[in-house]
């Protein structure tokens, strides 16, 4: 599982951008995400360099978050 926290990300719409973007990675990934914190808990087979690269793309620049 990966926590990542996403800055950029602020109402609905982003965080609806952000589960499209993880899921056109890996369509049954598990995703949580909490925007009074501005984190997402992905859990997936993708790689975390492959997910945070395609949210960049995305316009969601995210850092893993330990």
């Amino acid at each position: 599982m990966y926590q990542l926290k996403i800055t950029d990300m602020t109402c609905g719409h982003c965080a609806s951008i952000v589960t499209k973007t993880v899921k056109s990675l890996d369509p049954h990934a598990a995703i949580d995400i909490n925007l009074g914190t501005q984190e997402v808990q992905i859990s997936s087979e993708c790689e975390l360099n492959e997910i945070t690269e395609a949210l960049n793309k995305a316009g969601y620049p995210a850092q893993h978050v330990e």
